[in-house]
């Protein structure tokens, strides 16, 4: 599996941005998919993923009732809706597929990683 995320950008508080998580060479439809986010000198961080069996979705602290998950299971993506960005959003953004559905905050549990976005919030 090769995944490709997108989509990120330099926007001002407030702002909102899409990123999209493509995958290419296997379907992951099945799988859970999430998102995390490494800023400088920070470990990286869980920021949301939905699960294989029924897309639910589960978020960090964080960012909840600010960002959204969706996928689109035709054309293998997943997307990560961010609205009302905040300086402290800023970061390099991964998506990863799980080892299983089953969602995840734990790094371990995801297998394949996609090259990182950066997302960057100004104030």
């Amino acid at each position: 599996v090769q995944l490709q995320a997108f989509g990120g950008g330099l926007v001002q508080a407030g702002d909102s941005l899409r990123l999209s998580c493509v995958a290419s060479g296997r379907t992951f439809s099945k799988l859970a998919v999430g998102w995390f986010r490494q800023a400088p000198g920070k470990e990286r961080e869980f920021v949301g993923a939905s699960t294989g069996s029924d897309g639910s979705t589960f978020y960090g602290d964080s960012v909840k009732g600010r960002f959204t998950l969706s996928r689109d299971r035709t054309k293998n993506i997943v997307y990560l809706q961010m609205n009302s960005l905040k300086p402290e959003d800023t970061a390099v953004y991964y998506c990863a597929t799980a080892k299983s559905g089953t969602y995840s905050t734990y790094l371990g549990s995801y297998d394949y990683w996609g090259q990182g976005t950066q997302v960057t919030v100004s104030s």
